[in-house]
């Protein structure tokens, strides 16, 4: 939900949502568990939830002018703006910093004050986002798509709880502790696991399917947006008396007590579900103490630590990107029972759990063979033949090897794609390799460049004193030569000719190991897939790569190779891509065997469609998915008028013999070299 006002709308009016207010109140009571990450569907009141917090945030004592909010009672002897000895203090509320998706590194940690530098000849700081955020809550909408540079500045933010500027001639360190608070939809692709651990708690939500709940909602809504002001003042009481509850548990928290034995279930649990690291059980111990001070106890009981467990591991369970968060209630009762005080009796497991803060009861665990909403593969009989494209009968879906780590594929050239980690760009982040007059809006000035561009002009030009006289020729930008992402299509032939020799297996496990490297270098995917008569668009170009790998899972086989429809509506793909994002680059990987059947000159027809895809320069690999002792060549044929290359699923694994790999990379930049010779 969009905010219209400045009114925000009332943590308290939100309905529903018990989870998600649980893990921000228990961040209010106590900073160190770490912020949450909030995971869930387009609009549900993400946003709006995490904005409603500001409000009942405690003030805070800050030296008086002092622009990174330190502490009369604990100022920062490092602070740019000290030192702050009998500095007189000031009352603010905390702030709720946001950081925009597209932000930029200057932004968020600060940078060289131009105007004063120039003007006036001094070197001054002018403080970032994080700065502003220092006691209080940065807030990230869309976390996953933030651009990998600025996560690795929040890593080192968030580790530290300081931030360290060097850039431009600057050497500044400043306090940088705050909540940290993320929204993302998964559907849109997912965090790295170095940004995923540094969130203390994980909430997924959904839009209720309650038509009660959900009219409710919408009834809050329409009144919210008719009178801000009016809305907000009806549950002001209400803000008041959780605001004050937020400050009696903060009061407490010093008191609480962790025993030794909610000590051991907590590291029994991280131990039992083999979360990597420590920092688990630190997050679940600060989290359960923080529930105890909640529901106004001095003592860590055993219902603290499961709803601790609850919140604080899903996130940290995932091995690969496929795997859906989550936690086995099972698994942690059973784990829970084996490290009680001798002579507890074991819960019954038949009623509710009356383990939320105050007494009352948190949401009851689903019943562990409860079915999916989208159903289960491994237990289910197998599924009858499908009609698909062309009225063909398709075999039912076979399951994908597992995973494994493949050779880096790129397209060749300079790029000036979005950020990520695939093929040579110019890009926001990276490192400087030289400076140029600027092209169109200065962004990125190159200082030295350009006072060196001015110096020899200072005497024509009458200077006096220390600023220096410049003319907008003397500007110089950086030029910075990072990585990008692209967009890897998948075009797979699901043909007969697959299945009939029982390849497919190989062939998913080959495709699930290229999505995983895209998901891992911050790619966009897609995938076409041809067999019977005709092409499909499985998935349309996409940053979610678990959305790819369920339709691969989902993939049936059977019926003729139309090749030739399944380039072409590739080339169709790629061209409206092409319009959507120019900047994109695009890297064509073909799964096929290289047969075509259909029509009496398939294969030349197929032939001249990768020609087209050639003409057009898209960089290609054709994966050679031919086996046995006699071999025809096709898919290397294939490769060839595609101007590309032809990898075996062999040759695929990035630990293959390293004199092939060379061979491969040879191979590529000759056909480069070929391609823009031509």
């Amino acid at each position: 939900m969009s905010e219209l006002t400045d009114a925000r709308y009332p943590f308290t009016a939100v309905v529903g949502m018990d989870d998600l207010r649980l893990g921000l109140l228990l961040n209010a009571v106590s900073p160190a568990v770490g912020g949450v990450l909030v995971r869930g569907e387009k609009g549900t009141a993400k946003s709006t939830m995490v904005r409603a917090l500001a409000g009942l945030l405690p003030s805070i004592a800050t030296v008086a002018g002092c622009r990174f909010a330190c502490d009369p009672l604990s100022p920062d002897a490092q602070c740019p703006d000290g030192p702050h000895a009998g500095a007189d203090s000031a009352e603010r509320p905390a702030f709720l910093v946001e950081l925009p998706v597209g932000v930029s590194e200057d932004r968020v940690v600060g940078s060289l004050d131009l105007e004063r530098a120039l003007a006036e000849g001094v070197k001054a700081y002018e403080p970032g986002l994080l700065a502003k955020a220092h006691r209080g809550v940065l807030y990230i909408d869309e976390v996953n798509l933030l651009q990998d540079h600025l996560v690795d500045l929040l890593l080192d933010a968030a580790a530290m709880g300081r931030s360290y500027v060097e850039r431009e001639g600057v050497s500044v360190r400043h306090a940088a502790r705050f909540l940290l608070v993320g929204t993302m939809n998964p559907e849109e692709g997912e965090l790295r696991p170095q940004l995923l651990d540094r969130f203390g708690l994980t909430v997924e939500i959904a839009a209720t399917r309650d038509a009660d709940e959900r009219a409710e909602v919408v009834r809050r809504r329409l009144a919210y947006d008719a009178d801000p002001a009016g809305f907000a003042a009806s549950w002001a009481a209400r803000e008041r008396e959780l605001a004050e509850r937020i400050g009696a548990a903060r009061e407490l928290l010093p008191s609480v007590e962790l025993s030794d034995l909610a000590l051991r279930q907590i590291t029994a649990v991280c131990a039992a579900f083999e979360v990597d690291g420590l920092r688990a059980d630190i997050v679940m111990a600060r989290t359960a103490v923080a529930l105890a001070a909640w529901a106004g106890r001095t003592e860590v009981l055993e219902e603290d630590v499961r709803k601790a467990a609850q919140l604080a591991l899903p996130h940290r369970r995932r091995r690969n990107p496929f795997d859906a968060p989550g936690l086995d209630q099972e698994q942690l009762d059973r784990t829970l029972a084996e490290h009680q005080e001798p002579g507890d009796e074991e819960p019954d497991g038949d009623g509710p759990d009356d383990g939320g803060p105050g007494g009352g009861g948190s949401p009851a665990p689903s019943e562990p063979d409860e079915p999916a909403a989208t159903g289960s593969s491994e237990d289910a009989p197998a599924a009858p033949p499908q009609q698909r494209p062309g009225g063909t009968k398709a075999s039912s879906p076979v399951a994908a090897d597992r995973p494994y780590r493949t050779r880096l594929f790129k397209v060749d050239g300079t790029g000036r794609g979005a950020q990520g980690r695939r093929s040579p760009a110019e890009t926001d982040a990276g490192h400087t390799v030289r400076a140029r007059r600027p092209q169109g809006r200065l962004t990125r000035l190159h200082l030295s460049a350009t006072l060196r561009a001015a110096a020899p002009h200072q005497v024509a030009r009458g200077r006096a004193g220390r600023a220096l006289v410049l003319r907008r020729d003397d500007l110089r930008e950086q030029v910075r030569r990072g990585r990008e992402s692209n967009l890897v299509l998948f075009v797979v032939d699901a043909s007969g000719s697959m299945a009939a020799r029982q390849r497919m297996t190989a062939v998913k496990g080959a495709v699930l190991s290229l999505l995983m490297d895209a998901y891992q270098r911050r790619d966009k995917i897609g995938m076409v897939t041809f067999r019977g008569s005709g092409a499909e668009l499985a998935l349309p170009p996409t940053s979610s790569v678990e959305v790819g790998a369920a339709r691969l899972e989902q993939l049936p086989t059977g019926g003729r190779t139309p090749l030739e429809a399944g380039l072409l509506r590739a080339h169709e793909v790629l061209r409206v891509e092409r319009l959507r994002d120019p900047d994109r680059r695009a890297l064509l990987v073909v799964v096929t065997d290289g047969r075509a059947t259909g029509a009496r000159d398939a294969l030349a027809r197929s032939h001249r469609a990768a020609g087209l895809l050639a003409a057009q320069g898209v960089a290609a690999v054709v994966l050679d998915c031919e086996s046995g002792p006699v071999r025809l060549g096709l898919a290397r044929e294939l490769a060839a008028h595609l101007n590309g290359d032809a990898v075996s699923l062999d040759e695929l694994r990035a630990d293959g013999v390293a004199a092939l790999v060379r061979e491969t990379r040879s191979t590529m930049t000759s056909g480069s070299m070929t391609r823009k010779a031509a």
